[in-house]
């Protein structure tokens, strides 16, 4: 490849059925430009994002991870699954952060089904952000070795950070002023490190010891069952992963 050619980014989205997909739509009836590397998941809310899809979206190759829901408190379920993203996210970026990358690739946006040219926008920022911080690991200086193991060790934590997450840091007033203030607060942090952070130490320490070499560790998932000749992934996310390349 020569030096002046520039490499595409993967970037892997999940978008609300009701809300962001419909943006999407009237975004593509339109014709407002985005990049044509922004791959799409429809999902029914944005709740049903896990935080271990994104670890394994990064894990496999997606340079970046957006998530689009409706705008808070216009969810189309009476749980308002949103501000289950949100927390989800916040959360999500903290560990990113503490394992070494970038929060910037993980992006959640609010996008009603009328805000076509919004989501174009929001697209194509975020397509020129993850581009500029270039393929991951590269900004952040990780070997790819390192980080795949960093990132599958943060994903075998994630029954444990949801139980933290109901147990420790549920905020019990749902709008959008509440849970700013509090997943920016101090309390935040000191729960963080108390909890979650002190596990993925463990975690990454225990690995290296029993296996003395980074990548030596199998990740939990994907498991590959034996059909025919070849073998196919239990995931749905990892065989959508797969075809998209």
């Amino acid at each position: 490849m020569g030096s002046g050619s520039k490499v595409r980014p993967k970037i892997l989205g999940f978008v609300c059925n009701w809300c962001c997909y419909g943006g999407a739509d009237l975004c593509g009836v339109s014709r407002f430009q985005y990049p044509p590397y922004i791959r799409l998941i429809r999902v029914m809310c944005s709740a049903r994002v896990d935080m271990a899809h994104v670890f394994l979206a990064l894990s496999t190759g997606q340079d970046g991870v957006f998530i689009g829901g409706c705008h808070l408190n216009d969810c189309h379920y009476i749980t308002n699954g949103n501000y289950d993203a949100f927390s989800m996210v916040s959360i999500c970026n903290k560990i990113l952060g503490h394992i070494g990358v970038n929060p910037d690739r993980l992006r959640l946006e609010w996008v009603s089904a009328g805000e076509g040219i919004r989501f174009a926008n929001i697209m194509n920022e975020f397509g020129a952000q993850i581009a500029k911080l270039g393929p991951l690991g590269q900004s952040e200086g990780i070997d790819e070795q390192v980080l795949k193991f960093r990132l599958e060790a943060a994903a075998k934590l994630v029954p444990y950070i949801k139980l933290v997450q109901t147990e420790r840091m549920s905020v019990p007033v749902r709008t959008e002023e509440e849970y700013h203030k509090f997943f920016t607060s101090e309390e935040f942090n000191r729960l963080f490190e108390e909890t979650i952070a002190e596990k993925l130490a463990i975690g990454q320490i225990k690995g290296e010891n029993r296996t003395g070499v980074l990548h030596g560790l199998q990740p939990r998932w994907p498991v590959l069952i034996k059909w025919g000749s070849g073998s196919i992934p239990t995931s749905p996310l990892q065989f959508m992963l797969e075809s998209i390349g």
